[in-house]
């Protein structure tokens, strides 16, 4: 297979709220607009994405012709032209069966396969504005929220191969998720700058394996993440790229409560 068929990186992003497809202020507007010309120019074969909204206890992966989109705001009613938007991309059922494969490989048991769901928003959302063109076949993996970090760091560990297939392999999730009774500050959340600056100093310097120590080593990790959902999918991107990657912050802004961080990373392999 040619080196242009090959993707050496694999990414962690954050989706933000569904608002991100409509808002042109959203502080995720611009980096998700300008992904092809100013983050990743190649075109994957296919792409795979960890989802923060996908919560199972064993790995499942979509397997569709076409991908439907499902409109999952937790109880929260948006205005009412985003629920007509869709993400029609077309399905990977081939991605998704060499992910089954892979991870029962890999030792995982009970890895299953869904041939009805389509994408939802931590998915839909931000590929809407970077491949509008909705021409490259998607797949979405779950994530186990009653199962630890490393468990995920080793799910992408299972899923490297597909970089050399032509799969970009995308963790979606957010850098903080704070429950909504966290305490909120006028300015950003000294809580919040405490355990984002720790991720990105940690990230940065490569060391992933306290990265998936966060519960003993990161401040304020209760209060960044009471449920671990959102923070999962950058264990599995991290573990796709390989122990010797190369972290990149290619993101960085806060929400308008000033607790929610979207910070986004890039890790090469090395």
């Amino acid at each position: 297979m040619g080196e242009e068929k090959i993707m050496k990186e694999t990414f962690f992003i954050t989706h933000g709220n569904p608002l991100l497809i409509t808002d042109e202020l959203h502080p995720l507007d611009h980096f998700s607009k300008n992904w092809k010309e100013k983050v990743y120019s190649k075109k994957p074969k296919a792409i795979l994405v960890i989802s923060a909204h996908w919560l199972t206890d064993h790995p499942i992966g979509n397997s569709v012709i076409l991908n439907d989109t499902i409109y999952e705001y937790g109880g929260i009613t948006y205005p009412a032209p985003l629920y007509q938007l869709k993400y029609p991309a077309p399905g990977a059922p081939n991605l998704a069966a060499k992910v089954q494969e892979l991870l029962t490989k890999s030792g995982f048991k009970s890895v299953h396969i869904d041939k009805q769901r389509g994408l939802d928003h931590a998915t839909g959302a931000p590929l809407m504005l970077m491949y509008p063109e909705a021409d490259i076949p998607v797949c979405e993996l779950s994530v186990q929220p009653r199962l630890d970090a490393t468990h995920h760091f080793n799910l992408g560990r299972a899923l490297a191969p597909l970089k050399d297939d032509g799969v970009l392999i995308i963790g979606s999730g957010s850098a903080t998720h704070p429950a909504y009774d966290a305490p909120h500050y006028d300015e950003v959340a000294p809580w919040a700058t405490e355990f984002d600056s720790w991720l990105e100093t940690t990230l940065i310097n490569g060391k992933y394996n306290e990265v998936n120590e966060y519960e003993t080593k990161a401040p304020n990790w209760k209060l960044a993440h009471p449920m671990p959902e959102h923070f999962y999918p950058l264990h599995v991107a991290i573990g796709a790229a390989g122990e010797d990657c190369k972290a990149e912050l290619i993101h960085s802004s806060w929400f308008s409560d000033n607790s929610l961080k979207h910070g986004s990373y890039k890790f090469t392999s090395i």
